[in-house]
């Protein structure tokens, strides 16, 4: 048994060295030949939609199997709540963070821009577009049952998954038969996954080449102050304040964490898009030692609600381009603009290319002057975007263990084994049975019928 899960893992080592070949070449050919370079787009675009595909049946085997090996409906409403909650105070805190920052570095100072004005103003009307807060939550409730799995929207994924959820619970021993099925489904799903993922290497070198080919390296130089930064405060942001209450609550080293999610992070690189990790997030926590229930229901919600990498960039890039544009901005202001951003920041959250967008509509709505200067940052945006979607992830993945210790819904010696490489993550099938909530008669039928 050993032998074949160290085969497994060579197999995926290399399908991830091979990524990092792809990233490589993605540049190379982005900087010597832009023009073929761009061509190359529908590669990192097809690949990215191929891992959009499985995220709604991924979240609904995730939900209605964590919510169906439980009897006890209000602890989902629990975990929920306590998720919410959670959300916006770290929100709230990122943004504070990106203010200090760019407070302290004043990385704008002294340029002077007035140019691609119309692409701030672009990007707000996109944002405005949105339908703010109320259109948001209104959009959460799908126009049929089965079109939350084909739209793609996270949440209408979530909100259906919970209603069928509690329905097999209130079933009883009806609903078995149901979640027997659903558990086949689940191992269907990560299956095809795990196929998808070794197209990878392609779609990461499309998608890289088409970036730095319509960027160029020169806008990475013009704003390296700003990038570097914005990185060095995601870092921070990560590994101090949420290191150390990952470490004070769950007394969980967030360098363990952050090594035990590595493929993940640079499956985030390749393709520029959190959400080709979002699947494999759902399996690893699960794999961790965090109950299905606590794990379907704080990560899809943590991917629309837990925006730490966003909320810091919007603070710091309203920043920058007040100081670049002359017309800084007093404390009051940043303390209006802190409070906008938060609720911006949540009703934009189904925005495709958000940041950008919710920054141009909150300069907007509140200091309508400085649209003109986003036009600066539309240059380098893919490239912090990169630090964003790794901020954001990694805010969901400590949002998950903090909230399973503070619910009881965690294991913890399995937590210590799974981090400190003593039960490894298959990536054949990127599924358990012997973890978590204790195994259901019908989850044990399955495992059989699987491994016959």
């Amino acid at each position: 048994m050993s032998d074949s899960t160290r085969t497994r893992r060579d197999r995926t080592h290399w399908l991830y060295l091979a990524v990092i070949v792809a990233v490589v070449a993605g540049v190379l050919v982005g900087w010597l030949a832009p023009g073929a370079a761009q061509s190359f787009a529908p590669l990192g675009t097809i690949f990215v939609n191929l891992i959009k595909m499985m995220i709604a049946p991924v979240i609904f085997c995730t939900i209605v199997l964590g919510i169906g090996s439980v009897r006890a409906a209000a602890t989902v409403g629990k975990v929920g709540g306590l998720a919410i909650g959670y959300f916006l105070v770290m929100s709230t805190i990122a943004l504070g963070i990106g203010l200090v920052v760019g407070n302290l570095l004043q990385p704008g100072a002294g340029l002077n821009i007035g140019k691609s004005a119309k692409a701030g103003h672009d990007l707000a009307n996109t944002a405005h577009g949105a339908g703010g807060t109320w259109e948001f939550i209104q959009n959460i409730v799908p126009s049929t049952l089965l079109s939350s799995l084909t739209t793609g929207n996270v949440l209408q994924a979530l909100f259906v998954a919970l209603l069928v959820g509690f329905a097999v619970q209130a079933m009883g021993t009806a609903g078995e038969p149901i979640l027997r099925g659903v558990a086949l489904l689940q191992k269907l799903v990560f299956r095809i996954l795990v196929m998808i993922l070794w197209l990878a290497p392609i779609g990461a070198f499309g998608a890289i080449a088409n970036v730095v080919g319509k960027t160029g390296l020169d806008a990475v130089v013009k704003l390296g102050t700003l990038m570097l930064a914005f990185y060095l405060t995601c870092v921070v942001f990560v590994f101090g304040v949420l290191g150390l209450l990952l470490w004070s609550v769950s007394r969980v080293s967030i360098f363990k964490l952050v090594r035990y999610l590595a493929r993940e992070y640079l499956l985030i690189v390749a393709t520029s898009s959190s959400e080709s990790a979002l699947p494999r997030l759902i399996a690893k926590m699960d794999h961790m030692g965090v109950e299905r229930t606590t794990v379907g229901v704080v990560v899809p919600t943590g991917y629309s609600f837990n925006l730490d990498g966003t909320a810091i960039y919007l603070t710091m890039a309203s920043l920058f381009i007040a100081e670049a544009m002359g017309k800084p901005l007093s404390i009051g202001e940043q303390l209006g603009l802190l409070l906008f951003m938060i609720v911006a920041s949540k009703g934009a959250a189904g925005v495709t290319g958000a940041g950008l967008a919710t920054l141009a509509g909150g300069l907007q709505s509140h200091r309508p002057e400085l649209l003109d200067g986003v036009g600066l940052i539309v240059g380098i945006d893919r490239f912090m975007s990169e630090a964003r979607a790794l901020t954001n992830f990694s805010g969901n993945a400590v949002a998950t263990v903090l909230i399973g210790t503070w619910t009881k819904t965690v294991d913890v010696d399995r937590v210590r084994e799974v981090l400190d490489r003593k039960v490894p993550f298959d990536e054949r099938t990127m599924v358990d049975d012997d973890h978590g909530t204790p195994a259901q008669p019908q989850e044990a039928e399955t495992k059989d019928l699987v491994q016959a």
